[in-house]
């Protein structure tokens, strides 16, 4: 725990689902003592928020992968008591994250001028769904709606197919790696100051943020909409042939960028729309059918060996049990084992990071509904 980065810093979560509490999980994960307010009984919203309907230790499966290595105090904050407490924990923590609607926190006194008082030094940090202001302040701010509203899905799948969205919830995550990064430089901005921050970002920001190479390129290039490739497996909106998925004669192959008079060479097809890079993108459609018809007639493996040996990018197309399975997958280190509270074990990937050298495992399961509030008070509460 000595590695740590964030050892010593105390955070307290009113975050709920997956956003906030994801990039609260990251900041548990450095070190923060993140402590999780959640009302008394159910605890915060995301614990009933199940994957394939896998419940735990009497919360969602996912609450566990997200919520990990943390603590749970349980508070009324409509009761005065309790919101006395709350503002006495507020008074000796250094970060708060909420994604409670415009609002909310206002209606409680935990709004950031009202915090800031209590603790001059606090980084308060909210997500919202589209900021704080404007007609779509109060919309429901959800990630499958975000992806939708934004463009997102129609840049996936092929021309004629109807929008296809992420199977992941992929605006929460980048949101919360937004917040995280937000946190983290608030943090040196208060060693700098002693004062306040206050960090905002929203699931609709990090929406256009991830999407602003190919907003850049709508708005630079006379505002045409994106054109999925006509052949199912393209990989990209606005890259040239050969980038994206071909099927094999027994599974598939992932082709990126490269040069296509080399890749036609070695797989043995002709023409002159092979030598010219504007072609690749003129023709995506033509070049991409040609490719798919010839990879069809060998199996994966044998492409892999003849592109390769031609320095051209690829890689076959696995299914979670063949990449996990796999050595690439073993020589990551990423799995680690939760010990649960109910004696159970849950195998979940570890933090990214490795600091010095060391990665950061964490064995601390998710916590029950304010399993933490007698700590707790003895930490900060007592007078």
């Amino acid at each position: 725990m000595d590695n740590r980065p964030l050892a010593g810093l105390v955070v307290l979560e009113f975050s709920q689902f997956m956003a906030g509490p994801t990039a609260g999980l990251r900041l548990a994960d450095l070190g923060a003592r993140v402590i999780k307010i959640e009302r008394p009984g159910s605890g915060e919203g995301g614990r009933q928020i199940a994957i394939k309907n896998i419940f735990v230790d009497d919360s969602s499966l996912v609450f566990h992968t997200i919520n990990r290595n943390k603590e749970s105090y349980a508070a009324d904050l409509k009761n005065v008591e309790d919101l006395e407490a709350i503002r006495k924990l507020i008074a000796k923590a250094d970060v708060i994250t909420h994604n409670f609607r415009p609002g909310v926190m206002e209606k409680i006194g935990l709004d950031y001028a009202n915090v800031r008082t209590l603790n001059p030094k606090i980084i308060y940090a909210t997500v919202t769904g589209y900021g704080q202001e404007g007609p779509w302040a109060k919309k429901p701010g959800q990630d499958l709606l975000v992806q939708s509203m934004s463009g997102l899905t129609w840049l996936s799948g092929s021309d004629g197919d109807n929008p296809v969205p992420f199977g992941l919830a992929v605006i929460d995550m980048y949101c919360a790696t937004h917040l995280t990064q937000g946190i983290l430089a608030a943090l040196l901005k208060r060693s700098r100051t002693q004062q306040a921050v206050l960090v905002e970002v929203s699931l609709l920001e990090s929406a256009l943020d991830m999407q602003f190479e190919v907003l850049t390129t709508y708005f630079n290039d006379g505002r045409q909409l994106p054109q999925r490739a006509k052949t199912r497996g393209g990989g990209h909106a606005y890259l040239s042939a050969p980038y994206g998925v071909y099927k094999t004669r027994n599974g598939f192959l992932a082709l990126a960028m490269g040069d296509l008079s080399k890749i036609a060479s070695s797989i043995g097809l002709e023409g002159a729309h092979y030598m010219d890079r504007g072609t690749w993108f003129a023709d995506r459609d033509r070049i991409m059918q040609e490719l798919g018809a010839t990879f069809v007639g060998k199996d994966t493996d044998e492409w892999i060996v003849t592109l390769q040996a031609e320095g051209i990018w690829c890689a076959p197309v696995s299914d979670y049990r063949e990449f996990l399975d796999g050595q690439g997958f073993a020589e990551s280190n990423m799995l680690q084992e939760i010990k649960l509270q109910d004696g159970t074990s849950l195998h979940t990937p570890r933090s990214t990071y490795q600091i010095d050298g060391t990665y950061l495992y964490a064995t601390k399961p998710a916590p029950k509904v304010g399993q933490d509030n007698e700590q707790i008070a003895k930490d900060f509460l007592k007078d």
